[in-house]
């Protein structure tokens, strides 16, 4: 039976247990999103859980942006996730130079100071360079297109996390 067909038939709270990490500690998202089983395809899946999230309350949807981690920042750290610390990992994160640790900072730093949120970007195939080229021309959008922006890559994220399962 495939990772989609278990989930189909578990429990809702056995569903919500196997997906409430697809979304940064925000389980409310697979929550509402089993009611739409079952589920044909993970694009299916996923476009429910989208749909959650967008009909969210922008209070709902703006304490989710708020629960991801700052990039390269304390992978160690307890309320990091494993998704985060390996999305982080596989993108060369950790490892670092200390001058590209520092600029990474600086542009977090500047970015949680003119949107009030972290930068959120789905790291899946960037390395540091990459990263920074998205980065910097971001903090020239407004907070609402920001905020636009944040849930689509929430999104993507959220994709790449979904084809994992298998």
């Amino acid at each position: 039976m495939s990772a989609l067909e278990q989930l189909n038939r578990a429990p809702q709270a056995e569903f919500v247990s196997r997906l409430g990490g697809i979304y940064e500690h925000s389980p409310w998202v697979a929550e509402r999103a089993s009611a739409a089983r079952p589920f044909a395809s993970i694009d299916a899946l996923h476009g429910a859980m989208q749909q959650a999230l967008l009909a969210a309350s922008a209070d709902e949807q703006m304490a989710l942006i708020r629960a991801h981690p700052e990039l390269a920042g304390k992978l160690e750290a307890a309320e990091l996730t494993e998704h985060s610390r390996s999305e982080q990992a596989g993108a060369g994160l950790d490892r670092c130079t200390p001058a590209q640790k520092s600029r990474m900072q600086e542009l977090n730093r500047a970015y949680r100071e003119t949107f009030g949120f972290p930068f959120i970007v789905a790291v899946k195939g960037l390395d540091w360079g990459g990263i920074i080229a998205r980065m910097e021309p971001r903090l020239a959008h407004d907070r609402e297109a920001e905020i636009a922006t944040a849930l689509a890559q929430i999104g993507r994220i959220a994709r790449f996390r979904l084809e994992a399962l298998g």
